[in-house]
């Protein structure tokens, strides 16, 4: 008898246009309702380096997970970074552990390890948001840049 195991996987790669109809749905249709609620640009995107998310996931894997469940989040006066996060939505990491319930389906559950006398999640957030901070200086905010690609190939820079 031959067991077949089901692949984890549930993303895959896409291309340059699925990423741009994401974009500019997410703004039309929630981020411009979003920004108006809340009186100021909403932001974007959140960005953490490729070292502090391997970082991260090897406390994962090290930690038992073998998944990483990404939520939308909202800052409050309590969690903001800065002033500048207050109110912003960004992403928060959490490692997760698939488990099958008792009626066959299976869930993600999340990971909690100890952390001195508590316990805790195992979550990664605080990255970049942008806005309010979109590169560059640091300041600044430029909707039609949000979504466009540079591209380095063997011609040079080009912008998509």
């Amino acid at each position: 008898m031959v067991t077949v195991k089901a692949s984890k996987k549930v993303g895959r790669f896409v291309n340059t246009k699925h990423v741009d109809s994401l974009l500019k749905t997410y703004k039309k249709e929630r981020w411009i309702h979003n920004s108006n609620r809340i009186g100021k640009a909403d932001s974007l995107s959140v960005w953490y380096s490729v070292e502090e998310l391997k970082e991260f996931l090897e406390s994962a894997q090290q930690n038992g997970a073998d998944g990483i469940k990404m939520y939308f989040g909202t800052y409050s006066k309590d969690t903001a970074k800065d002033e500048g996060y207050e109110d912003r939505q960004t992403i928060v990491l959490v490692a997760t552990k698939n488990k099958q319930n008792e009626d066959g389906n299976s869930v993600e559950k999340n990971i909690y390890v100890k952390s001195g006398n508590k316990v805790e999640i195992l979550a990664y957030n605080v990255g970049r948001i942008c806005p309010p901070y979109c590169g560059g200086s640091g300041q600044g905010f430029d909707l039609d840049t949000i979504g466009i690609s540079i591209i380095d190939n063997k011609d040079g820079m080009i912008v998509i």
